[in-house]
């Protein structure tokens, strides 16, 4: 709101009229939402036309058209589609326009999921900037900072793309006139924060365009344009005239450019160089037009960034630790509301929820988790003040969204008239003691799951049924946050996108819930532990056997139980010391990672206790800093897990699941979790690409800081590996990740830094965070065939873990629900995928828009666009393959679906069509460009996949295919 009111909205206003006057003026707009409240709040109805107007002539162009320009290193797949589909929507629904250009000049390092999402969007080619300044001046020097990117192994030359990578300028304009000491080209000066000045009069106005100087500017522009001509393959140079926060002014802008452009035009034969306004499309038609064969770029990425020796851009991977997590969690809640509402509106035509409400709820999330996938959002590189901005829209989303889900609870069962009343729908257990409670957990997948929730409770005599009034195996035991409360741990098994109920009644005479009892250990003082030998003891499922060490409280070895392979393992947490005044060294801040030395271990003692049951054991490891501390720095909860008969307890056995408590840190510390192994791991460490690819990542040594380049963002998954074992991280939010020693891996988990840099000061960007992370990680450990079947689906469940909401039930109501309540919950038919299918969205948009182009774009000539109540007609089903080729000898094979049985569930399916990713072109019509390689020399259009015959669907390894559904009206 405060960029709206200091530039952006000035931006769109002056940048429009400026267009007006000039038929040779262009302009290219990025992000959908300062556009859409620009639209929403600011626009003139003039203004709007004016705005059709410039679309179809081309002189106004939208780029990747999303809510934000997403950040790549640690953000989630899911969200970037989301951001991007919500920006799409809006354009082709006010337009009828889709954007085919990218333009992701300023996230910090790019990741090769990236050019596939584009690819799969519709777009025709990708432009980037930050990459390391090394690799960067290599490539300019060669002419190599254009390539066709085949970003995905599996996809490869069907979702190839075109990418630029800007030079060593970047995206801002040089603004050096070696004739004066002002500066060029910036005529409208710097925006001011949070209010524009009176007088209009804004700092650092360059030197306007005179008769006197013209020629000398003129000058300086074609030496800039002709350095960077030798750098391309093509005479064609795409010079970026703006820079953040700038046409806020435009007529300034146009009208001294202008008078530059015309002057170097009239004078061409003397510069060797003509010039012209461009959008982007314009740029790469005419370097399509050359026809020339370009270099293929594998699926590498390009990460990490760093920008000189000492700035390696690796410390964001884990700035804001809380915000990260915040950001997953609502993005989890909100695929469960949309499938969750879906699935209402269709089997419920009759009920009393009203729609467009419910609706507008669910757009709120779709709005808070687009936004805050910026890349100074979830990045963590914005002031205190934006942030919580961000934790303010994503908490207001994430409440409204578990409001709908459990009024749409409260409405299927009140519906069916069966005197069962709920004294309240609670979204939090109130915990009380005389209450009983009803807990309903709904399962997001679209996978049979077996898993434990947990409920906090007051007591720990009870008992849980399910619908049927049978007992369901449950653990409680006193609980890790407070004194007063139990945790309570119920098994739930629970089909493919539904729900369960189940009553909590305490004190109910027979007690079915197993207690977990508890051993605590002596403090252990780790300076002294070498001198006794060990005092080991083994906890253990029937998957693993955990041994920790009595002397030291530490854990000493796992053992796989299927290939009785043992695997020394310990865990430390470090911290690196960092500097934070510039007179002293390198920095490190929100963004950068500037250790001074190697990280320095925190703890000198280790208290333990073990809470154990028939279900779980959880190991409770406290870190202090000395024997005689009262408090504790860190601590470690690992949870091992075992599975009565008649469960599918697969994946749960497999789960090493530990949560951290870390903070709050001293300044200038970044604590780590050093977790080391006797794997010969080579260095050799496995990273995501937000969740959906892996890459490699070998050790590498450089000159200067070594220790910061070697890390690397884990969105979802990383792992280390020798010749038959695999250690798996599975993670529900982002973290930076290294491998710095042979059978090693550590993860940052937090990070509390000040500094005296004075950009960083101007901008409040200090990251004094003085909070307590909670994070959680699943281990996995196995052979690579057992880990390889099971991490794409357990990194899924840990993703999407069941929603629980709570209900009271009022006095004297039994377990036994009525008959009704028990077909309609436990009997729906599930909506159930293959394990190596993710079903990945089940929404309904709401747009108005014709699916049909033709139709589309003349409704809106006419005017003609519907205005009015959303169209729930409409459903979005994305369906994702989550293996590679040649990655798993069954899992890695093409699945067919039936989507008329898939969604038998929901209603009778009368017609599908196949879309692209954000859901704006029929993939029949889809052509994109076909750039020439040595692969391919004929140049041709691309043409996507088959398309369903019967509503019979091929999905292949790596495919992620997207369809609209439309359902028979009940």
């Amino acid at each position: 709101q405060e960029s709206m009111h200091a530039y952006a909205a000035n931006v769109y206003t002056t940048v429009i009229e400026e267009l007006m006057k000039g038929k040779q003026r262009k302009f290219i707009a990025v992000e959908q939402e300062f556009f859409r409240l620009w639209w929403d709040m600011v626009a003139t109805d003039t203004q709007k036309q004016q705005v059709h107007q410039l679309l179809q002539e081309g002189r106004l162009e939208f780029v990747i058209g999303g809510q934000v320009m997403h950040d790549e290193a640690v953000t989630l797949i899911d969200d970037q589609i989301l951001q991007l589909t919500e920006g799409h929507g809006f354009l082709y629904e006010t337009f009828g326009f889709r954007p085919q250009f990218s333009w992701h000049v300023d996230p910090f390092g790019a990741s090769a999921t990236t050019p596939t999402l584009f690819a799969l969007a519709g777009f025709n080619a990708h432009l980037i900037s930050r990459i390391d300044y090394d690799l960067k001046a290599d490539m300019q020097k060669n002419k190599k900072l254009q390539f066709v990117w085949q970003g995905s192994p599996s996809l490869s030359a069907r979702q190839e793309i075109f990418t630029h990578v800007m030079d060593q300028y970047s995206y801002c304009t040089p603004s050096e006139l070696p004739f004066s000491n002002r500066s060029g080209f910036f005529w409208n000066g710097f925006a001011t924060f949070p209010d524009p000045p009176k007088d209009g009069v804004y700092p650092n106005m360059s030197l306007p365009v005179t008769d006197a100087n013209l020629h000398l500017y003129a000058q300086t522009m074609v030496a800039n344009i002709k350095e960077r001509a030798a750098w391309f393959r093509t005479g064609e140079v795409l010079w970026p005239w703006g820079c953040d926060k700038q046409f806020f002014n435009a007529s300034v802008q146009y009208s001294n450019m202008d008078l530059l452009v015309d002057y170097i035009n009239k004078h061409s034969a003397e510069f060797g160089v003509t010039v012209q306004y461009a959008t982007v499309s314009d740029y790469f038609q005419a370097l399509y037009s050359r026809n020339l064969t370009w270099e293929i770029r594998d699926s590498q990425d390009f990460l990490p960034y760093s920008t000189e020796p000492f700035q390696a851009w690796t410390g964001f991977y884990t700035s804001r630790s809380t915000l990260k997590g915040i950001a997953r969690r609502a993005s989890s809640l909100l695929h469960a509301g949309e499938s969750f509402f879906t699935q209402y509106v269709q089997k419920h035509p009759e009920g009393s929820i009203c729609k467009c409400k419910a609706l507008k709820q669910l757009q709120g999330l779709r709005w808070a988790v687009s936004e805050v996938q910026h890349h100074d959002g979830i990045t963590g590189t914005e002031s205190p003040k934006v942030k919580d901005m961000y934790m303010n829209n994503l908490m207001y989303g994430m409440l409204n969204v578990k409001k709908l889900m459990a009024s749409i609870i409260f409405d299927i069962n009140n519906a069916k008239k069966n005197g069962e009343v709920y004294s309240s729908v609670y979204t939090k257990s109130s915990g009380k003691p005389d209450v009983d409670l009803y807990v309903v957990v709904y399962n997001p997948l679209a996978w049979n799951i077996t898993t434990f929730v947990t409920v906090s409770v007051s007591s720990e005599t009870m008992t849980v049924y399910d619908e049927l009034g049978h007992t369901v195996p449950a653990q409680v035991q006193s609980s890790v946050e407070s004194q007063s409360t139990y945790d309570l741990y119920i098994l739930v098994a629970i089909s493919g996108l539904s729900y369960r109920k189940y009553s909590i009644k305490p004190l109910d005479g027979k007690q079915s819930a197993f207690i977990g009892s508890s051993v605590k250990y002596k403090r252990r003082d780790l300076s002294r532990a070498g001198q006794q030998s060990q005092q080991l003891f083994p906890v253990v499922n029937s998957c693993y056997q955990i041994v920790f060490d009595q002397n030291t409280n530490l854990m000493h070895s796992i053992t796989d139980r299927e290939t009785n392979q043992t695997v020394q393992f310990t865990q430390e947490f470090l911290e690196y010391h960092v500097n934070g005044d510039t007179k002293k060294g390198p920095i490190s801040d929100n963004y950068l990672f500037a250790p001074n030395t190697s990280a320095v271990p925190v703890s000198k003692a280790v208290g333990l206790e073990v809470m154990s049951g028939n279900l779980m054991t959880e190991i409770r490891q406290y870190f202090y800093s000395n024997v005689t501390s009262q408090d504790y720095i860190y601590a470690v909860y690992t949870r091992l897990y075992s599975v009565p008969e008649g469960y599918d307890g697969k994946l749960l056995c497999h789960r090493i699941e530990q949560e951290y408590s870390a903070g709050p840190l001293e300044l200038n510390r970044e604590a780590v979790l050093r977790t080391s192994t006797n794997l010969n791991t080579k260095q050799l460490l496995y990273t995501d690409n937000n969740g959906y690819q892996m890459q490699k990542r070998p050790f590498k040594a450089y000159v200067n800081n070594t220790v910061a380049r070697n890390y690397y963002p884990m969105v979802q998954t990383a792992y280390i590996e020798d010749d038959t074992t695999r250690l798996m991280l599975l993670a529900e939010r982002a973290h930076g990740v290294s491998s710095q020693e042979n059978g090693q891996v550590e993860v940052m988990l937090h990070r509390r830094l000040w500094n005296n840099l004075q950009w960083n000061l101007n901008n409040n960007l200090t990251l004094n965070d003085s909070s307590v992370v909670r994070p959680v990680i699943w281990l996995i450990l196995g052979s690579k065939a057992v880990t390889n079947t099971l991490y794409r689906t357990s990194g899924l469940t840990l993703e999407h873990r069941p929603v629980v909401m709570f209900g009271a039930l009022s006095e004297g109501d039994k377990p036994k629900l009525p008959r009704q309540l028990q077909q309609n919950s436990v009997h729906d038919l599930p909506v159930t995928v293959p394990p190596n299918l993710h079903l990945q969205t089940l929404s309904i948009p709401g747009w108005r828009y014709s699916s049909n182009h033709a139709e589309q774009v003349r409704s809106i000539l006419m005017g003609e666009q519907k205005q009015g109540d959303a169209d729930f007609s409409r459903v979005l089903l994305r369906i994702r393959h989550l293996y590679e080729v040649g990655e798993d000898p069954v899992l890695s094979q093409p699945v067919m679906v039936d989507l008329k049985s898939l969604l038998k569930g929901l209603g009778s399916v009368l017609a599908v069509e196949e879309r692209s990713l954000t859901g704006t072109w029929d993939v029949n019509t889809l052509e994109r460009w076909k750039w020439k390689t040595a692969q391919y020399p004929g140049k041709r259009f691309f043409n996507s996949t088959e398309t369903s015959e019967d509503f019979i669907v091929t999905v292949h390894p790596k495919e992620i295919r997207t369809f609209f559904v439309y359902f028979q009206v009940q």
